[in-house]
């Protein structure tokens, strides 16, 4: 059962839950200004940079949890990187690492038993060394090609035992060397919606005209001689509240919508006796099939339009695009 709280320990949760967020803002204030005076980040990032393989992050128990999430904000901004827990590469895993990657080691103390026990190997791979530590003097450090300090104050932690603010350090300073790196990398958003495939982003970015627009026989057209009425079959049949009007050589010269026959109801007394080419909108919007999907999103949205023709290169329709497929795409 839930114990409820008092006034009391209420306001004590409150006050800890301040003091913790004030000491690890102040743990990270205490590395930055550490910066001012030390080049062992812009170091790393070269190091970093020049790697022609792989960036290899390890760590064990709270560091290795750090070491995972470091790995994995790595490889989204460019630069690839795999985490290996230090006990599964004394027994196998260090045949993932090779001399053309760079090894990350993460243990505050600088002496993870589990850690020291690959490190000469790595070293002697020749996959160059980066420690990130709170002692500088530690076994870890002094083995380092580059060394972070990653020292704190105090944990946020009330005994100052559980890893907390030195945990949020590495993870920040882990973030400063990955967004170092994506910028040295020249890594745009484009290249993270590539590796973001299925969020949001990777929808906008990665999806073409040709991958949602109607195309075939699902594509409403007519020639610019029929009846306004079989027009209007077109529509009704292919389900996209317009249709496409071509000339012989299937370029689209016109288009007619759901919305142009509601306004010319109280205008026009026999369908039977008016062809499209009288009643259609000349020139219509058109997008080509390699154009990105957002880009026929603003053209709908600047014209107040729910369709588009598709044209390929030389003019001819090869597509229709409807608002609704860009919704069902998750562009929109």
């Amino acid at each position: 059962m839930l114990k409820a709280f008092d006034n009391t320990a209420l306001d004590r949760a409150m006050l800890l839950a301040r003091e913790t967020l004030e000491i690890e803002a102040d743990a990270i204030r205490a590395v930055l200004g550490r910066l001012a005076s030390d080049d062992s980040v812009g170091r790393a990032v070269g190091m970093l940079l020049g790697c022609s393989g792989r960036v290899v992050v390890s760590g064990i128990g709270k560091s290795g949890h750090i070491a995972r999430k470091i790995a994995a904000t790595l490889s989204s901004t460019g630069t690839p990187a795999m985490f290996v827990h230090p006990a599964e590469a004394a027994h196998g895993d260090l045949g993932m690492i090779t001399a053309d990657d760079a090894f990350i080691a993460i243990s505050y103390s600088g002496e993870a038993a589990e850690l020291l026990s690959i490190l000469p190997i790595v070293k002697r791979m020749g996959a160059p060394l980066i420690a990130m530590t709170g002692k500088p003097q530690s076994s870890l450090a002094q083995l380092a090609d580059v060394h972070l300090n990653i020292a704190v104050e105090k944990e946020a932690c009330p005994l100052n035992l559980a890893p907390t603010a030195s945990t949020t350090v590495t993870l920040a300073l882990g973030d400063a060397l990955a967004v170092a790196l994506l910028d040295a990398r020249g890594f745009r958003e484009e290249d993270f919606a590539r590796s973001h495939p299925g969020g949001a982003l990777g929808r906008r970015l990665l999806t073409h005209v040709r991958d949602v627009m109607r195309s075939g026989d699902a594509v409403p057209m007519v020639t610019a001689d029929v009846p306004l009425t079989e027009a209007l079959l077109e529509i009704t049949q292919k389900g996209m509240g317009m249709t496409a009007i071509v000339d012989a050589s299937g370029r689209p010269v016109g288009v007619f919508t759901d919305g142009d026959l509601r306004r010319m109801l109280d205008k026009v007394q026999d369908f039977t006796k008016v062809t499209i080419r009288e009643v259609m909108h000349a020139g219509p919007r058109t997008v080509h099939p390699e154009q990105l999907a957002v880009d026929a999103v603003a053209v709908m949205e600047e014209f107040r339009i729910n369709q588009m023709l598709v044209v390929d290169a030389d003019g001819k329709l090869v597509g229709a695009l409807h608002i609704h497929d860009l919704t069902r795409a998750k562009v929109i």
